[in-house]
């Protein structure tokens, strides 16, 4: 739908885009190449190059970073980068024992055969597994780790509330002043009665007393990471039309931006993880040529706030920038005036792979409406990965 959307929107001839990069980080076993079936789902060429690519929450700065090479390289004019998770149709899978004797039972040539291999399962077995939530090589749930950052950076709950209000608030603002409008495009889904033209998790009444209220949903007797100080899990969609300054003029288009550079890192994974915009935004800010003060907008993807505080307090700390980095100065604090001022992940949901080009969308978006400037979005991911862009808009 986004794709389809985003090319009736620009008015772009289908032929013209030569490459789709899109990510989804749950990926459904009927359709594994999901950039694949975007084309010819969307009348493109069926020549048109397409590929998947997954970075856990980074997914689409992933498919950004690639399109943007592709287009370096010379290889390509023109191509679509972007990603899409669907949290409320997951693809439930089933247990190893259950997974074993239905191979079995393709094999077995009797009826008896059959029943004596499904004799074999335990209640147990026959149980649907979700796909997991925790870290393959650890076991840690994100908000376990975002649990640790609390506690590693001195994070209160209040700190951690006010943060959450603050996004909600920023969402709801955005949205009633129409700044978002035009970037979002109306769904319809099962059963096809209702539309849906909003984000439909902001709290446009939100309150911070509401915050206190409920439990730590990982640490139960010490945390602090709260369902509502942490980003949730939705459904969604984004894209992004990449090209070359000459072919853009060629078509008669005006830039909503320019991506001027980009870092990925990645850090271990058993302690504070989710350091990866603390690691990613020098890199980044360095291959532009930029410092903190030239930026006009941060945007942060907000996983949780515990992680998001974390991370704007490394981007400051002298002794993280000398002892971890190997730099000789801070990164540099984060003007709360430029920091996610359309709210951010905790208010709009994280539909994983989507995100990516969603920060960039709004990014650039509000750079035009503030009269251009330099613009850095920033992701912390599973796996201990970071990723982060600087964007231009004139």
């Amino acid at each position: 739908m986004v794709v389809g959307e985003l090319l009736a929107r620009s008015e772009i001839p289908a032929d013209a885009i030569e490459q789709l990069v899109f990510g989804q980080v749950v990926q459904m076993p009927e359709a594994p190449n999901i950039a694949r079936e975007i084309v010819l789902g969307t009348g493109m060429n069926v020549h048109t190059d397409a590929y998947s690519v997954s970075r856990a929450c980074a997914t689409s700065f992933q498919a950004v970073a690639n399109v943007a090479e592709s287009l370096m390289a010379g290889t390509i004019r023109a191509g679509i980068a972007g990603g899409a998770d669907s949290s409320s149709v997951l693809p439930i899978g089933v247990s190893k024992a259950l997974a074993r004797v239905l191979v079995d039972v393709n094999k077995a040539r009797t009826t008896r055969q059959r029943l004596t291999l499904f004799s074999r399962l335990r209640l147990r077995d026959l149980l649907p597994v979700p796909p997991a939530v925790a870290e393959y090589s650890t076991g840690l749930r994100m908000g376990d780790t975002a649990e640790q950052m609390a506690k590693t950076y001195g994070i209160t709950r209040e700190q951690q509330d006010a943060l959450a209000h603050r996004s909600h608030q920023r969402a709801a603002q955005a949205w009633a002043e129409g700044k978002l409008a035009e970037e979002v495009m109306t769904t319809y889904v099962p059963p096809y009665k209702n539309p849906f033209a909003e984000d439909n998790n902001i709290r446009g009444a939100s309150t911070l007393a509401d915050y206190a209220k409920l439990r730590p949903a990982f640490d139960r007797k010490h945390g602090s990471v709260t369902a509502a100080n942490s980003t949730p899990l939705t459904d969604g969609a984004a894209a992004v039309i990449m090209m070359t300054e000459s072919r853009a003029k060629e078509l008669g288009l005006r830039p909503l931006g320019y991506l001027r550079s980009y870092a990925f890192t990645a850090i271990d994974v058993w302690q504070d993880m989710l350091l990866g915009p603390a690691w990613s935004t020098p890199l980044a800010l360095e291959r532009a040529g930029l410092t903190m003060a030239d930026l006009t907008l941060f945007d942060m993807h907000e996983a949780f706030a515990a992680q998001t505080l974390a991370n704007l307090q490394l981007l400051g700390s002298e002794r993280f920038a000398r002892e971890v980095l190997g730099r000789a100065q801070a990164t540099g604090e984060v003007d709360d005036a430029k920091f996610n001022v359309l709210g951010g992940s905790i208010a709009y949901g994280h539909p994983f792979a989507a995100t990516g080009a969603r920060m960039i969308t709004q990014t650039l978006h509000e750079l035009r409406r503030r009269g251009g400037g330099f613009g850095l979005v920033t992701a912390c991911a599973a796996g201990g990965l970071g990723a982060a862009m600087v964007l231009e808009a004139e």
